[in-house]
């Protein structure tokens, strides 16, 4: 998931042991904490303005996060991160493991409609629609004929989604695909009301009145950069299980400000980085939450030096990873020892990153000026020919990242390289139209397995930033993505990272933790290391004084 960005899960016997990094916060009794109020408001914040909750256009945690409480999969996601029953009420697997038969309930649309299957075979072909532009398309390509319609070379009715009635889907893979099932969950999954789509036109995701729910919750107010409003959904078919009545998020940028706001008691919830950490490291609302989310360099290759591959490699090398997630982070956060996080899945029963080693590994400053050198060299540079620019987010996190960065860069490289701050939705977009020379990126899994961070680097690929193109990069991916002997295809995928590592179109620099402090009266709060942040459907507040 772009920018934490963010599911699911490669699912089954290979994914059990991961599966339990799922945290669960705010369980057990807390009667310490005194009766009082039990006003079911939730207040919560987001750290930018939301870009698009457009199902088939939304790229971000932030939009992801609001689509998966405000509307509903074929399945949800319980705290041990297993397929439990959302709008399909029940499903079968063919034999071959290659076509799934969703049962659909009753359930209804904000506008009163009922919830088809035909509302699923829409919205999935509406994404894959080539005139749609989905940059999340490439998540549907599990399905028959969805990859080749995709890409202009078949048509919609070969794509392997049927609606064999009103509470019938069907849907046919091209291979078996463990994680599919838990994929469900996932917002570019979900169902989309034509005739409401088709109405508000290019208005449709814009505003909270053109949003329409069919979960937990509805949004109810959207000012941009500002706040977003959530109500319980009394129409939602579950709604008896819905203790909440309001969530209301504030969009906070600065760390520190949405600390002493969690303190006055305007916030329940807030994430932690650096001296914050230290503060609430030993108090009872302190957790640590896993996540399979990496932060990385983006290297514009149509930059003067920026094409050479011992340059960015020296670039990269520069970072000191370790020193970076101490000052900028300090929760958890760790250097990166190669693209693929740690904790993902190799799909064999292991980690990947164990599986793999260390791809990215400490260099010695030497080490790192010899690369620089041999670098200009082959480009027919000077250190001082190199005139660069690094994009970031307007946030407190990325001036700090970036202040160090320069510093790196300066005293190892002797390079300068100026800063643009910009909003997340603009940074967001200048990465998309590759109108930056640096970029200071980060991606959330979308399921846990390594295919859903090394598919970015396809030279097709919609997430493919930086423009790499290796062929021999891409059949590793298409013999893995084939691939059934597991163990061969988590050897497909080390291979890919190790070219990718080699090439350096990308320069990781950390696989990031999470802190948060969240008062002791929020209970029921489900968050997932991968794909969406955190369930709101069975918070209830209890105990606050």
């Amino acid at each position: 998931m772009g920018d934490t960005k963010m599911q699911k899960k490669w699912f089954g016997t290979a994914m059990a042991a991961v599966m339990m990094g799922t945290v669960l916060v705010g369980c057990g009794d807390n009667s310490s904490t005194g009766k009082g109020s039990d006003e079911q408001v939730l207040n919560l914040y987001i750290g930018d303005d939301l870009p698009n909750m457009d199902v088939s256009k939304a790229t971000d945690a932030y939009s992801f996060l609001m689509m998966a409480n405000t509307m509903e999969g074929l399945v949800r996601l319980d705290a041990e991160g297993k397929a439990q029953p959302g709008i399909a009420e029940s499903w079968e697997i063919s034999p071959d493991s290659k076509t799934f038969t969703f049962k659909l309930r009753d359930a209804k649309w904000g506008n009163g409609d009922a919830v088809t299957a035909e509302d699923f075979v829409y919205s999935w072909k509406r994404t894959l629609k080539p005139e749609t532009a989905s940059q999340y398309s490439f998540m549907l390509y599990w399905i028959k004929g969805a990859s080749d319609y995709n890409q202009g070379k078949g048509s919609d009715a070969e794509i392997g989604v049927k609606a064999l009635d009103n509470k019938t889907l069907q849907v046919t893979l091209d291979n078996p695909t463990p994680f599919f099932l838990n994929q469900m969950s996932f917002p570019i999954f979900y169902a989309q009301n034509k005739k409401f789509v088709e109405e508000k036109g290019d208005k449709y995701g814009t505003s909270f009145d053109t949003i329409l729910s069919n979960g937990p919750f509805k949004m109810v107010g959207w000012e941009h950069d500002t706040s977003v409003s959530l109500e319980k959904n009394a129409d939602y078919w579950d709604a008896s299980n819905v203790t909440l009545e309001k969530v209301n998020y504030q969009v906070i940028k600065d760390t520190t400000a949405a600390v002493n706001m969690y303190e006055a008691g305007q916030l329940d919830r807030v994430g932690l980085v650096r001296d914050h950490v230290d503060r609430y490291k030993d108090s009872a609302e302190f957790s640590l939450k896993p996540e399979l989310t990496n932060g990385y360099l983006l290297f514009n290759p149509k930059v003067k030096g920026l094409d050479n591959a011992k340059i960015r490699t020296a670039i990269t090398w520069a970072i000191d990873r370790d020193m970076y997630v101490d000052i900028v982070y300090h929760n958890g956060t760790v250097g990166a020892t190669g693209f693929v996080p740690n904790g993902t899945s190799d799909s064999a029963g292991g980690d990947f990153r164990k599986t793999a080693g260390d791809t990215l590994s400490k260099k010695t400053d030497a080490e790192v000026k010899e690369m620089f050198e041999a670098g200009l060299k082959e480009a027919g540079l000077k250190a001082s020919d190199l005139k660069l620019q690094m994009l970031v987010d307007d946030s407190d996190v990325a001036k700090k990242s970036s202040e160090l960065l320069q510093e790196q860069w300066r005293s190892k490289l002797g390079i300068n390289v100026d800063v643009q701050g910009v909003p997340f939705k603009l940074r967001l977009e200048k990465e998309r139209n590759m109108d930056y020379q640096i970029g200071l990126s980060l991606w959330g899994a979308d399921y846990n397995d390594p295919m859903t961070f090394l598919d970015l680097y396809l030279a097709d690929g919609e997430f493919n930033k930086v423009k790499y193109n290796n062929p021999q990069y891409d059949e590793l991916i298409k013999l893995a993505k084939a691939e059934s002997d597991t163990k061969k295809r988590a050897q497909y995928l080390v291979d890919a990272e190790k070219l990718l590592m080699k090439d350096m179109p990308i320069g990781p620099i950390f696989f990031r933790g999470k802190s948060f402090a969240t008062k002791e009266y929020v209970k029921g709060l489900v968050t997932f290391p991968y794909g969406v942040d955190y369930d709101l459907k069975h918070v209830k507040i209890e105990g606050k004084k």
